[in-house]
């Protein structure tokens, strides 16, 4: 639909993504969703062999120099081979490298942003814990400063990775007595001795990428590891919303394509009451509106892409990612929901993949920040945006017959 926004570069590396989708053999989808896969590092090795990681990142440190719009194609087309593949190549090579690459030192670019988007090691975010979720800064994992490294203990939940990634992103508390947005670091942690996953999750959805808790006891994280400056991981933090939520966003995309096609090519295929199913408005009006559905979210995607590589206000920048990654997971998730209703009571069985695209899109309104942590924050944007200025061309307010009316505009 929007391939006309995309120049002659991005298209080639949209078709290498493609590539790489029909590579992946058809057992390694369902040896992912029946858990025989814990972590694909096969896909992942392959696709850093392709230099799909990191489309945006400088070519010195293994990227291909370009911008937020390439970076969204190859997504969504990741993300047409399911959500879970989408989350695992993005996790290292969109998050944690996003924070190394703006934040970290060359030492840590060259060691660990350097081979992952080579796909030869693989990397996870440790964010959440088990007794906070959305509470990024009730952190309780602490980092405590023993002169040239630090021993660090805590726990981390929910970690796409824990089981195959070769180093994390850690936020660990290293001043108790600070305020919340003063007291963390964000931390690059090896696996190794300390380092113990003790819990893989039984997942609805997005089955094989390797999800589970993380317990670190006394692990010794030497100082050069840390990601920005010490007690200031607000600022790591601030800059990784931006691809958690966009590249959520845009792979989102990609995995409700299939189910919407499927679905579009059944309805002209089976037949009801003597013609194909198509040619009933309850059945044609409900592919019209998840067709719709999908160009709205492209259209919002691309835009939003465009305001970041442009370096738009960074507080519209906050307003457009959460609304896109709201909307387009909302939306999406909708595409699924109509795919499976078309199709029917086939559509509930595993003789189609859209029961698995049903599955894995439940996780997308709640990863990388819940929706209704993108209402807070679209709404807590949107008033500060309008409450700050007149306005915008007329005083719109005045234009109805009983406007001075005075006395009866009360407020309060």
């Amino acid at each position: 639909m929007f391939e006309f926004l995309l120049t002659e570069q991005q298209k080639r590396i949209r078709d290498e993504a493609r590539d790489l989708v029909k590579w992946v053999p058809r057992q390694m989808i369902l040896d992912m969703d029946s858990d025989k896969i814990k972590f694909p590092k096969e896909f992942l090795k392959e696709a850093g062999k392709r230099n799909l990681f990191g489309a945006r990142y400088p070519k010195q440190w293994g990227g291909r120099g370009m911008d937020w719009v390439t970076t969204a194609t190859v997504m969504e087309e990741i993300g047409t081979l399911g959500y879970i593949f989408a989350c695992v190549f993005g996790v290292g090579a969109e998050l944690v490298c996003d924070a190394i690459i703006l934040h970290g030192s060359d030492y840590l670019k060259e060691k660990y942003v350097k081979p992952l988007l080579r796909g030869e090691i693989f990397a996870a975010e440790c964010l959440t814990e088990p007794r906070g979720g959305s509470d990024f800064f009730g952190t309780t994992t602490t980092a405590e400063d023993k002169g040239d490294y630090f021993l660090l203990n805590g726990q981390k939940r929910f970690i796409v990775g824990a089981e195959g990634a070769d180093y994390f992103l850690v936020y660990a508390k290293t001043d108790p007595n600070a305020e919340p947005h003063k007291a963390l670091t964000c931390l690059v942690v090896d696996r190794g001795p300390g380092v113990d996953v003790k819990y893989l999750y039984g997942l609805m959805g997005c089955r094989g990428g390797g999800a589970g808790r993380i317990v670190f006891r006394q692990v010794k994280v030497p100082k050069e590891n840390i990601v920005g400056r010490l007690n200031d991981a607000y600022a790591v933090f601030n800059t990784m919303m931006v691809p958690e939520r966009l590249g959520t966003a845009a792979m989102t995309i990609g995995a409700a394509r299939p189910a919407l096609e499927i679905a579009t090519r059944y309805s002209t295929r089976r037949k009801a009451f003597g013609k194909t199913i198509n040619e009933f408005q309850g059945v044609s009006f409900q592919i019209a509106e998840a067709s719709m559905n999908m160009d709205v979210c492209q259209s919002l995607v691309y835009s939003t892409c465009k305001a970041v590589d442009t370096g738009q206000d960074p507080n519209l920048i906050r307003k457009m990612v959460s609304e896109t990654k709201k909307f387009v997971t909302e939306s999406c998730q909708r595409v699924a929901h109509i795919a499976m209703q078309v199709m029917g009571g086939i559509g509930y069985t595993n003789v189609y993949p859209i029961e698995r695209t049903f599955r894995d899109l439940r996780l997308a309104s709640i990863w990388t920040g819940t929706n209704e942590v993108m209402s807070a924050i679209v709404a807590n944007e949107y008033y500060k945006e309008l409450i700050k200025k007149k306005f915008s061309v007329r005083d719109y307010e005045a234009d109805s017959e009983a406007a001075e009316a005075i006395d009866e505009k009360i407020y309060e």
